[in-house]
């Protein structure tokens, strides 16, 4: 089936791919188009601002956490009620996994035959910026290079050096331009970008993003080039179609979800709904108990060192996830969610901030990062998702540190990075708690495990003894 479809890619990070593609969505929204947006690689924050410019939850897509026939069967899932999907990319165009490129924004590109638009800062460049969009098209003939966008452009003279030294040297037209400093900037601090969930009112950020970008590009010149992607490879997978047979029942599911907690990506939450999963949201911050009923916990990631005095505050939800869990239930988290469940949270002043207590260790902010990049682990024992030496594949980005002084602490994961072993998390069989972030289209046994512990948990079996 044919998807109008088109990539916003950069030459590398910094260039304005985000403000950019997410102005794009908006301005095509505000013009009546039903638009899906999505975002390469693995990241949380950047889908959050897609969702609020286009009104439909963004998609990850990511050949190292996914194989290609999920992201097929994701991208063409989403696409398939929009009349034009907006594929941001990751980092520069060809920038993916360090050892294999798995996971680029050029990799998708070629997996959806998508035209590629290739955003370029302009500062400083004069026709020398020909040659940087040639190697760009030449590097991969199979990557669709359809067209250019300027951003930071000084003035109109500089317009057209550019302009003229591209389109003569490389075929490739302009598409648009944007003059330096006319992109209204998304809200950011140290750790970039601040996630769209913890923003009252982006209205009219993403308003002046939408003008902006219906000024400065030929919006008809893109729909074309979109129009032209043609036919969407086969291929697919069907786990979607497949997960939800001889489903019963469906199984109530705590899911957290606030300003503190809100990394998730959208295709894992609707893999668990077609398994059987009721997902009931609540939030650490601010309700005094779990979802009644619940027969299973999912705390994902997020930035709770920002929230830690309302977390620590919250002492009821606290006492009332430790009573769930001695009761049982089976608990999976990821990151925040892992640093929520600790001891304690010790701050970048070292102050120590309780916390849930139900893993046995402390978690410590540091100025750098302490972890980053795409991980194939394996599971060190029977757990909540998997049975030892099962292999998952996931991605971990956190400046924090677990640190435990039990000696029989039971790691979760194992995996070889640069020559060395690392070991990361806690896992039981009724909890799994770690700094590694799964899509569970891209491990789909961790999900029906978990899913199936939480069924087992309603039909009043014990997980440790079972």
């Amino acid at each position: 089936m044919t998807y109008k479809r088109i990539v916003i890619a950069g030459t590398r990070s910094g260039v304005g791919k985000t403000s950019i593609a997410t102005g794009l969505m908006a301005a095509l929204a505000a013009r009546g188009l039903k638009v899906q947006g999505f975002k390469v690689g693995p990241d949380y924050i950047d889908p959050g601002y897609h969702t609020l410019a286009t009104g439909r939850p963004s998609r990850n897509l990511d050949t190292y956490l996914m194989t290609p026939a999920a992201v097929l069967e994701a991208f063409e899932r989403a696409a398939a009620t929009s009349d034009i999907a907006v594929i941001e990319g990751v980092m520069g165009l060809y920038d993916g996994h360090r050892d294999t490129g798995s996971g680029s924004t050029a990799t998708i590109a070629r997996l959806l035959a998508a035209p590629v638009l290739l955003v370029v800062d302009a500062t400083s460049l004069g026709q020398s910026v020909a040659a940087e969009v040639l190697g760009y098209r030449s590097l991969d003939p199979g990557v669709n290079l359809a067209g250019v966008i300027l951003n930071r452009v000084s003035s109109e003279g500089h317009l057209e050096v550019l302009r003229q030294a591209i389109e003569e040297y490389t075929g490739i037209p302009v598409v648009g331009w944007l003059r330096r400093g006319s992109l209204t900037p998304l809200p950011s601090r140290h750790l970039g970008l601040i996630p769209a969930g913890e923003q009252e009112d982006l209205g009219p950020v993403l308003a002046e993003l939408a003008a902006t970008i219906a000024t400065g590009l030929d919006l008809e010149r893109v729909l074309a080039l979109a129009t032209q992607a043609g036919p969407l490879p086969a291929g697919g997978s069907r786990l979607f179609a497949t997960a939800g047979a001889g489903v019963r029942e469906k199984i109530p599911v705590a899911v957290a979800l606030d300003k503190a907690f809100n990394f998730y990506y959208q295709d894992s939450l609707d893999y668990l709904a077609v398994l059987g999963a009721e997902l009931l949201p609540f939030s650490p911050l601010e309700d005094d108990r779990l979802p009644a009923g619940a027969a299973g916990i999912i705390i994902g990631g997020g930035f709770p060192e920002i929230f830690l005095a309302p977390l620590t505050d919250n002492r009821p939800l606290l006492a009332d996830l430790r009573r769930q869990v001695a009761r049982g239930i089976p608990l999976y988290a990821e990151c925040g969610g892992l640093m929520y469940l600790a001891r304690e949270i010790i701050d970048l002043e070292g102050s120590k901030w309780p916390m849930a207590g139900i893993v046995p260790a402390a978690c410590r902010m540091q100025k750098s990062l302490a972890g980053l990049g795409y991980r194939e682990a394996r599971l060190c024992r029977e757990t909540l998702v998997g049975h030892r030496d099962d292999c998952l594949r996931g991605h971990e980005f956190h400046y924090s540190t677990m640190t435990s002084k039990d000696t029989d602490f039971p790691p979760a994961y194992t995996w070889e990075h640069r020559g060395s072993i690392w070991y990361d998390g806690y896992g039981t069989r009724q909890i799994v708690a770690s700094y590694l972030h799964l899509h569970f289209l891209g491990n789909v046994g961790a999900a029906q495990n978990f899913l199936a512990a939480c069924r087992a948990y309603k039909g009043g079996r014990n997980l440790e003894t079972a």
